[in-house]
């Protein structure tokens, strides 16, 4: 079956879309805080606002969603309508988060990005973000 909505139908949906404290974001903080860590959420004095922030190690946290922020997943489709809007709302999605990463960077922060998909696994997504806040 077709996913064809009308335009008040995919805006209203949209706009349903939680920015902050999304169920992968909670994941993530749950096994930070289940590691030791503490740490400051979506400061907007940082380049991109991002999602968690350890400012005493300098590394800053993006909890992406997989479908806005086009990882290569199943969970990365594209609307079936308007679909030249998605693409262009999807390229410059992308092309803004090349460009947070590289400015933190430039500030001597280290960004690390956590799909929404890899919340999943929690045993993972544990081990990778020790790695990630040790190194």
């Amino acid at each position: 079956m077709a996913d064809i909505l009308t335009k008040a139908q995919r805006s209203r949906l949209m706009g349903r879309v939680a920015h902050f404290n999304t169920p992968a974001e909670i994941k993530v903080r749950q096994v930070l805080h289940s590691l030791g860590y503490r740490f400051r959420l979506h400061r907007n004095d940082l380049p991109g606002r991002p999602d968690i922030v350890l400012p005493r190690l300098k590394k800053a946290i993006f909890v992406h969603g997989c479908f806005w922020h086009r990882h290569h997943c199943r969970k990365a489709t594209t609307p079936k309508s308007n679909v030249d809007y998605w693409n262009n709302k999807f390229a410059e999605n992308v092309r803004r988060d090349k460009r947070v990463i590289a400015e933190l960077l430039s500030l001597g922060w280290e960004p690390m990005v956590v799909w929404e998909c890899e919340t999943r696994d929690i045993d993972a997504l544990s081990r990778s973000l020790s790695t990630f806040l040790s190194a």
